[in-house]
């Protein structure tokens, strides 16, 4: 029989709501500085990010969605509004046509360059730098032990 209390007690109640706190309104803030300076969301600089360090700045959809927390359609509405702007082409995988390859074209990586500047200091003002370095490096390896639960928890267990 499980004898511990359902719920959470005082401490962890306390840092669950600020964990709530920051899951919610950092993206939302990020939001808001994106929108207002480059004109695109969170999630689309964090689509054009992860294309600009993959190798030959191209990727399977699938693999792109999975690494931005994305499902397939989500994905798909915003590739297509980068490929009218001209900021990625899409095209069949070579090595298995069941699968789409987006490349971040020139004009793409140019929007990312020019919103990275302010997207970046926006980052630093709200995450790192109310935190001193050991506070920095014990958030770190906290958020890693969570995100690898995470990890494991979505492979299955």
């Amino acid at each position: 029989m499980n004898t511990q209390s359902p719920w959470l007690d005082d401490s962890q109640q306390d840092l669950w709501q600020e964990l709530l706190t920051v899951v919610i309104a950092l993206p939302a803030a990020l939001d808001r500085q994106l929108q207002r300076d480059a004109g695109i969301s969170n999630f689309e600089y964090g689509v054009l990010a992860r294309l600009s360090t993959a190798d030959e700045a191209t990727m399977r959809l699938s693999d792109l969605a999975r690494v931005c927390d994305s499902t397939q359609p989500r994905l798909s509405k915003v590739m297509d509004r980068f490929e009218a702007r001209g900021w990625v082409a899409r095209r069949p995988d070579p090595g298995d046509g069941r699968y789409t390859l987006a490349t971040l074209a020139d004009a793409g990586r140019q929007k990312l360059v020019e919103s990275a500047p302010e997207h970046v200091a926006q980052v630093k003002r709200l995450v790192f730098d109310p935190l001193s370095a050991a506070q920095r490096r014990h958030l770190g390896a906290a958020l890693n032990r969570i995100a690898d639960t995470l990890r494991r928890e979505a492979d299955g267990g």
